[in-house]
Order: structure tokens, then C-alpha cells, then sequence
């Protein structure tokens, strides 16, 4: 049964985003931290998708 999708309270830098993301697809935290930047790099509304993920996912 695959994770479900939730911030972790012991992993987090800024909101934890990054690192729910990374436990659900079971990715190292900081590959998803360095995706996330780069994909930053590209135009589109990655910020606002954080935001958006950071209010609607809860905590552990």
C-alpha cells in the first residue's frame, strides 16, 4: 500500500512540501529539494503549487 501524502514533522526546511513529496514516491528528500529548484528555472507557477500544497496537505 503505497504512503499517503503528508507533510513530515521531523524533515522539514521550509513547510515540508518537498519532503511529503519525496516519501510518497520514495525519493530522497534532497533530490526533490533540487528538483523543485531547478524546476524554478522554467516558467510556469511553481510557487504558487507549493503554496497551494503547503495549505492543503496535513501533518503527519
Amino acid at each position: 500500500m503505497p504512503r499517503r501524502l503528508a507533510r513530515p514533522r521531523d524533515d522539514r526546511w521550509i513547510a515540508g512540501v518537498c519532503s511529503g513529496l519525496a516519501r510518497r514516491f520514495g525519493v530522497s528528500s534532497s533530490v526533490m529539494r533540487l528538483i523543485f529548484v531547478l524546476s524554478c528555472l522554467l516558467p510556469g507557477p511553481q510557487f504558487i503549487v507549493y503554496l497551494v500544497l503547503w495549505v492543503l496537505l496535513p501533518n503527519e
